[in-house]
This record gives C-alpha cells, structure tokens and sequence, in this order.
C-alpha cells in the first residue's frame, strides 16, 4: 500500500487547500494518507469524506520540546471530537498566538517592522508559525532566501521560541487520550548526536511514545536503515511520511519516498 502519513494544507504552514493535497495524493497514487497540519486539525472540517477514494487517517503535528530542543510529534488516527484534542488544540493555538508576537518582539529589536502584521497576512488565518515570519521577510527584502531568513533572524537566538508550548509529556497524553498514536516525527532534523537521540527516543518512550518516522521525504538509504535498526532497537512503530508542504518541493512530494524496510512494525497495522 502507498501511504504518506505526514502532511500539510494551507490550515498551516502548507501551500495546497485540503481538497487539493488529497487530489495530489490520489495523483500520486496515495492509498492512505494523514493531514498532519501544526497545532491545528481545522483541515478536516473542509473535507467532503463521502467523496475521498483514498483512506484517511485522521492526524495532527505538535510542538513540544525536549531538553531546550524543539521538536514535533505526531498524533495519527485520533478521534477528531475527542475532549482530549480539543483541550490541546485549544491551548496549542494559544501558545501559537502568544509565540508568534514574541518572535515579533524580537524581530522588531532586530530592526523589523510590523512582522506580525505580515506574517498574518501571509498565513491568511491565525494558525502563524515561523515560516510566515520567514516569507515576510523574503517579500520584505530583508533576506534572499527563505534559509537566510531563518539562519539570519528565526533560528535559537531570535525566533525559535519554545517555552510556551505545552510540555512532551502533555503532548503524548493528549494524543494517547484522543486514542491515537504518538510518533516522532522527522527524527534527524532535530541535528542530535546518537547519544543524545536515544536519550530523547527513551524519554519519548517512558511518556508513552509509540512510534517513530523512519521515512521523511527523500532521504539518503543509509539514513533510513539507521533509523529503521533505531527504531526496532526501541520496539517502536515506524511510521512514513513526506512532511509535504508545497509542490515545488520535490525532495517532499506527496508519497515520492521509497517504502518502508520489511524489517519495520508498521504504524498503521494497529489503527
């Protein structure tokens, strides 16, 4: 089955509406696919379920953090009217609102102006998040690229703001209470060493983690057969997924990764 269970619409930080990532999905021949977008599950709501021919999982992408780390989990197959995700997402979009005028703050100490009037516009609803920041200041000229802008302004020293989130430990109960399955997403971007990777899957576990992506997006085999001994090491689901976010992307299109190692539990045999 081809399955991407790590996705974005324009609810977040994507670029295609709901109905135009699942066309994509299905294009690309999906069979199953989660919308993951950050903080927020608004994208379902939009969502004619009659009409979709591939099997959705519900899903959403949390911020949290571990050791001064920022890092993302993922809730797969919650239950979208659930108590326990509407509590998260509540507090999440408020930790969101309140982040994002403190990376204003800081932005205007640093000589920018009215960011967040510009990153509202960009984002064009209130779920604002550090790429918005950084598209305004592309359009604004204050850097070249969208990698400048967060290497120059976004990274530890300005707007990389992780204090407000709700802690990982939370993050995991809500999911587990929403009946879904946390899962560490895109482990190897987070940049750890081995030691302190294992130490962060460990914690992860002990909070009541259950899985991990192996696959994010295009990736070097090596790295995925690393992942995948990780993740079997730690008795973890493997999980798959683009963390697709717009089409000019190419290393992140909607289901173009090579599938999952045979050796790997897969996440989605228990939803």
């Amino acid at each position: 089955m081809h399955i991407d269970l790590h996705t974005h619409t324009n609810f977040s930080d994507g670029k295609l509406s709901p109905d135009e990532l699942i066309q994509r999905a299905v294009s690309n021949g999906v069979e199953m696919l989660s919308i993951t977008d950050h903080d927020t599950v608004a994208a379902y709501q939009q969502l004619n379920k009659e009409n979709i021919s591939i099997r959705l999982i519900p899903g959403i992408e949390f911020s949290t953090f571990w050791n001064k780390t920022g890092i993302h989990i993922i809730g797969l197959n919650v239950d979208l009217d659930s108590t326990a995700l509407k509590e998260a997402v509540t507090y999440q979009h408020q930790a969101r609102h309140v982040r994002a005028a403190a990376i204003a703050e800081r932005l205007e100490k640093l000589g920018v102006k009215d960011a967040l009037t510009g990153a509202q516009l960009i984002a064009g609803n209130d779920n604002i998040g550090r790429p918005h920041f950084a598209q305004h200041l592309f359009n604004i000229g204050a850097v070249t690229s969208i990698n400048q802008a967060f290497e120059k302004f976004l990274d530890a020293k300005s707007g990389d703001i992780k204090k407000y989130w709700a802690t990982l430990p939370r993050i995991i109960s809500w999911i587990r209470d929403a009946g879904g399955i946390a899962v560490l997403a895109h482990p190897l971007k987070y940049k750890l060493t081995r030691t302190r990777l294992t130490t962060m899957l460990d914690d992860f576990i002990e909070a009541g983690g259950h899985g991990m992506e192996v696959i994010s997006g295009r990736q070097l085999a090596q790295q995925t057969k690393d992942l995948a001994k990780l993740c079997q090491q730690k008795n973890l689901l493997a999980s798959c997924g683009s963390d697709f976010h717009q089409p000019d992307q190419q290393w992140s299109d909607v289901g173009k990764y090579p599938p999952l190692p045979k050796d790997c539990k897969p996440v989605w045999e228990y939803f």
